[in-house]
């Protein structure tokens, strides 16, 4: 069952008898089906009768049989169509394509189409870089997935990867002023993948790899940056990587203790956590006296384990310097962090309890963490899920507008770890040291410096600086600036 919730809620139409009372019986018979009303309004009114669309948060927007027998019983009501709000907001999909300028006559279509498009065309013929100011390659990105790993859904398919796509290409406009277009390949084949994606990037100013299976999507990201000319960021990996260590940063603050002398166990080796770990170990995870300890579902990594797979042989190379052997259990007792992008319910709060004084837990699974956060918060100091019912939501939309926008307006050819590190930090930035505490490590995505502060850091790495004084000087100038693309031709 779901949580109730705007993302499981529906809008009932009713016509109820015009009564002192109507309001309140309404209200209690939506309770006694088991929602919360969030929203009344009136849609039409008369002498007697009055009709009323009432939004309601429920368990599961699937079956509202009970919601539905519920309201039957305040007297003289009639019932009318019942809507699933989260289906209404995808109807015709999320996002649309509309010219920049007016066509209204011949003189404007001869500027916008024939004959003076020919003009433009043949000044990108003799100067190829010159698309990027004259189309809308200089700011347009595409987020491409072949449907095999859909936030928590799995292989689904790239018809039904859609949904998810459009989301992001809408979230890439809000939070980041670009235009993206969601691009659903029907193939799972890596060279196949590879070869559409190289064909379509001249449009593009950027790639977006988004819900590629692992080990596969290694070998697609790998290829990418080596055949284009323009950056290829893997979200699961990247974006999560990032706002991870962001969110660990400030964490680490809060509890005292410093990133190269943490003891970290990580579950979860595929495309997250091996970003994830790769960007931890840049920040200087385990060049003191800490460690990193890396599980899968099979035991912690090491190098005696038998049938290891090859793409888990970097991991095996890079950690668990003392031989740990044993299972993710094990692992967690004694550990200063624990950061899972796994599976749910593999730890419990004995597991967290057994943990060092002042422990940090990162249970980012979702729908459901790898354990349970309320539980973890017995023990731990600090908590934080992908979930966004809860405190420290470790959120991907944190990242990749601001990332993209900086790559965008510093026209990079990559993506590096460095930069990869500014934005990090550039995020964790963005919490104040006054604002900075156990319940607020990472500031809301609606925060409106995130995307700027970010986009900054990311520039200013690009262009050769230390990712450290790239991201204090992005949050130093933090309200300064606001996220426009450039213009200049």
């Amino acid at each position: 069952m779901s949580t109730p919730s705007s993302a499981n809620s529906v809008t009932v139409r009713l016509e109820l008898p015009a009564q002192p009372r109507v309001v309140s019986e309404l209200t209690a018979a939506v309770e006694a089906g088991g929602g919360t009303v969030t929203a009344l309004d009136v849609t039409s009114s008369g002498n007697d009768r009055v009709r009323v669309d009432v939004t309601c948060a429920v368990p599961d927007p699937t079956n509202t049989g009970p919601l539905l027998d519920a309201l039957r019983q305040i007297p003289g009501v009639k019932l009318g169509p019942v809507s699933d709000r989260t289906f209404l907001v995808h109807l015709g999909g999320k996002i649309t394509v509309e010219p920049k300028l007016p066509i209204r006559n011949r003189d404007d279509l001869s500027l916008v189409y024939t004959p003076g498009v020919a003009r433009v065309c043949q000044a990108i013929a003799d100067n190829p870089e010159d698309a990027r100011s004259l189309t809308m390659k200089r700011n347009t990105v595409a987020v491409v997935t072949d449907g095999t790993a859909v936030l928590g859904l799995g292989d689904i398919g790239p018809l039904a990867a859609m949904p998810v796509m459009e989301g992001k290409a809408a979230l890439f406009k809000r939070f980041g002023g670009i235009d993206a277009f969601p691009i659903c390949l029907a193939t799972t084949d890596v060279d196949e993948i590879v070869a559409a994606v190289t064909a379509i990037s001249p449009g593009f100013a950027g790639i977006n790899l988004e819900d590629i299976s692992a080990p596969r999507c290694f070998e697609v990201e790998e290829r990418l940056r080596a055949a284009l000319d323009i950056p290829v960021f893997h979200d699961d990996q990247h974006g999560t990587a990032i706002v991870v260590v962001a969110a660990l940063t400030n964490a680490l603050k809060v509890v005292g203790k410093k990133l190269p002398d943490v003891r970290i166990a990580m579950a979860g080796a595929g495309a997250a956590g091996t970003a994830v770990l790769k960007l931890l170990l840049a920040a200087g995870a385990g060049t003191g006296t800490g460690e990193v300890v890396v599980s899968d579902q099979h035991g912690v990594l090491h190098a005696g384990r038998d049938n290891l797979h090859s793409s888990l042989a970097w991991t095996v190379e890079h950690t668990n310097p003392r031989g740990v052997t044993g299972t993710l259990k094990e692992s967690v007792v004694g550990a200063d962090v624990f950061i899972g992008v796994s599976a749910p319910h593999i730890l419990d709060g004995d597991d967290i309890a057994a943990m060092a004084e002042g422990s940090v837990v990162f249970a980012l699974a979702n729908p459901t963490p790898e354990v349970d956060p309320a539980v973890a918060a017995d023990h731990a100091a600090v908590v934080a899920t992908g979930r966004s019912d809860a405190a420290n939501q470790i959120n991907n939309v944190l990242v990749f507008p601001g990332v993209f926008r900086g790559l965008l307006d510093a026209r990079s050819t990559d993506i590096t770890s460095p930069t990869m590190l500014a934005a990090a930090l550039a995020l964790a930035g963005v919490v104040t040291d006054d604002e900075l505490n156990a319940a607020y490590i990472v500031p809301s995505v609606f925060h409106p410096d995130v995307a700027t502060v970010v986009a900054q850091a990311v520039v200013a790495a690009a262009q050769g600086a230390d990712p450290a004084a790239a991201a204090a000087t992005a949050v130093e100038l933090a309200g300064e600036t606001t996220l426009e693309p450039a213009t200049a031709l």
